[in-house]
């Protein structure tokens, strides 16, 4: 089952791209200067009824040599299905943009990243048909950022420490490294890895500390962080009384401008009008971050005036391949 944490574990990967820079040097591989960095596709499915994705896939493309596409997976725990799964990717990627493709395999716990280390060997005893050797990211080769200074200098890379460290002692210490480097940062980064971070670290105590240390806008609609809780809750009042709470409750927690922003608009546009806008924008705003263009269905969603259904779009709008196939079934 994919989960919010899980999704932030690779998505990190596509809203920021810099990040491969140092990953590439801890793995220990060459990553080509200059190199232009293209966000695919993650649909593999075959012609008959099979579906399969990959979590996320990038195209390398150097200024000079091959291009090549790097395959990210976000792994949990051991899972012996995985390795037959990972040789489909690489074999029909290749065939697909007829360029190499590499596996990096993204893991928060040791075990998990030993085992996904392999090489997993494909065919019959003693003959090796075919055989994965991914890269992996885990606790044992991604550094701890607890250096303010230096999570200032890359917060990309403090944010993927702390996603990746949030099980160990010294969880804290990077969270708090990263807050305090946040201080100093553009809005929109404070606003992006604040809940980046509440969405990666899973149920964790880590998770917990975050919360305590970060209140800003939402950037990962649908996806029960403590804004939209505090959103949803003033959205259910429904009366004006419940909105000028929801609003006060806000203030006193520090919660942030979007919060502010939304209930003011519901208050002077009516809570029905006001949640379908904003229903509308976070569907748009999910295809948008996932590269999928909306033409003509823009109008149909931006027009639509059902809560329920703007809903059902919003659950998909995270899996579709298309912004057309938001309407099936509708």
């Amino acid at each position: 089952m994919v989960t919010s944490h899980h999704e932030a574990a690779h998505r990190i990967f596509q809203d920021r791209p810099e990040l491969l820079t140092p990953v590439f040097r801890l793995l220990g591989v060459p990553l080509p200067e200059l190199a232009a960095i293209e966000v695919l596709t993650t649909d593999v499915t075959e012609i008959r009824p099979l579906e399969r994705r990959v979590d996320s896939v990038l195209r390398i493309k150097p200024t000079r040599g091959e291009d090549f596409l790097l395959v990210i997976e976000a792994q949990g725990r051991p899972d012996r299905a995985k390795a037959l799964s990972w040789a489909y990717y690489l074999s029909y990627l290749k065939a697909k943009y007829t360029c190499p493709a590499l596996l990096l395999v993204v893991c928060q716990d040791k075990a998990t990243a030993a085992w996904a280390a392999g090489p997993f060997r494909l065919g019959p005893q003693g003959w090796t048909a075919l055989s994965v050797h991914p890269l992996v990211l885990g606790p044992e080769n991604v550094p701890l950022i607890i250096d303010p200074e230096e999570a200032a200098r890359d917060l990309t890379m403090a944010a993927f420490s702390a996603m990746t460290h949030s099980r160990d002692q010294d969880a804290p210490a990077i969270l708090e490294a990263l807050a305090e480097a946040l201080g100093t940062a553009d809005p929109a980064s404070v606003s992006y890895y604040s809940e980046l971070l509440e969405i990666g670290l899973g149920e964790t105590q880590a998770r917990e500390t975050w919360r305590k240390l970060m209140h800003v806008g939402s950037f990962f609609p649908g996806r029960g962080t403590l804004v939209e809780e505090k959103f949803l809750e003033g959205k259910a009042e429904g009366k004006a009384e419940g909105k000028a709470e929801g609003l006060a409750e806000g203030k006193a927690e520090g919660l942030a401008k979007g919060l502010a922003e939304g209930l003011a608009k519901g208050k002077a546009e009516g809570t029905t009008e006001a949640v379908v806008k904003e229903r509308a924008r976070m569907v748009l705003r999910v295809l948008e971050r996932r590269g999928i263009g909306t033409g003509k269905s823009w109008d149909r969603i931006t027009e639509c005036t059902d809560p329920e259904t703007l809903d059902r779009w919003l659950d998909r709008a995270f899996t579709v391949s298309t912004a057309d196939e938001l309407f099936h079934d509708d």
